[in-house]
């Protein structure tokens, strides 16, 4: 049986104070599981807003991309998890042995993040990939970073939804989490690759990271329950 919608919404807390952060968690009460703390709101209130939302009942998918040598991302892992992530990012160009590094220092926890590796910024295209330096087109990349991580022991990718379909034949039993989420009729901001949750949904999703569509709408929770419907 498929999980229930709102276990597969994650909603962007996109924003800089823990007090706009926790109004956004208050209004969307009884719709929303998941909430993404990313750089912003991160660097402006550190573990202790992951820690005040994991109190309220939520779950916090930590968005900060680790990518650094592997014993200072095996350790960053390790606290992680001691602030209560429950999903955790690391960039898959880290490399294998970061990969393999941080998915050790992961297995070796009591109550471990799920370690989710990310493919290619939903940000990048072809242009942006060529100028640094990589000729593949960005689906390619997607998948060669992906197998790269899953022979380093890491069971959760992140990718824009136009590679989910490959990545969910490519990796049956992986964990996909598809940022670039846009309703139909929704402004695709600085986003590069998108989709509709629907699209995302049939093509083999299990997440879908949603934020400015949700956070900046007039009324939050409405745009939260458009957004459940159509995944359901």
């Amino acid at each position: 049986m498929a999980p229930a919608a709102r276990e597969r919404l994650i909603v962007a807390l996109d924003v800089p104070d823990a007090g706009r952060a926790l109004e956004l968690v208050k209004r969307l009460d009884g719709l929303v599981q998941w909430f993404k703390v990313g750089l912003e709101l991160y660097l402006s209130e550190g573990s202790s807003v992951v820690e005040r939302i994991r109190s309220k009942g939520y779950s916090v998918f930590l968005d900060l991309k680790f990518h650094d040598i592997p014993n200072t991302v095996a350790g960053a892992v390790r606290s992680a998890s001691r602030a209560g992530a429950q999903m955790l990012t690391l960039h898959a160009a880290g490399g294998p042995a970061m990969l393999l590094a941080a998915a050790e220092a992961a297995e070796a926890l009591p109550s471990a993040p799920k370690l989710l590796a990310v493919t290619v910024l939903t940000s990048m295209d072809q242009v942006q990939l060529q100028a640094v330096g990589v000729a593949a087109s960005p689906a390619e990349q997607v998948l060669r970073l992906a197998q790269m991580g899953w022979h380093a022991g890491i069971r959760g990718f992140v990718s824009s939804a136009e590679e989910v379909a490959a990545m969910r034949r490519a990796f049956p039993d992986a964990t996909l989490v598809i940022p670039g989420i846009r309703p139909a009729g929704a402004a695709a901001g600085d986003q590069k690759r998108v989709a509709t949750p629907e699209a995302a949904i049939a093509a083999g999703a299990d997440y879908l990271v949603i934020g400015r569509p949700i956070t900046q709408a007039a009324d939050p929770a409405a745009a939260a329950q458009a957004i459940l419907d159509e995944i359901d």
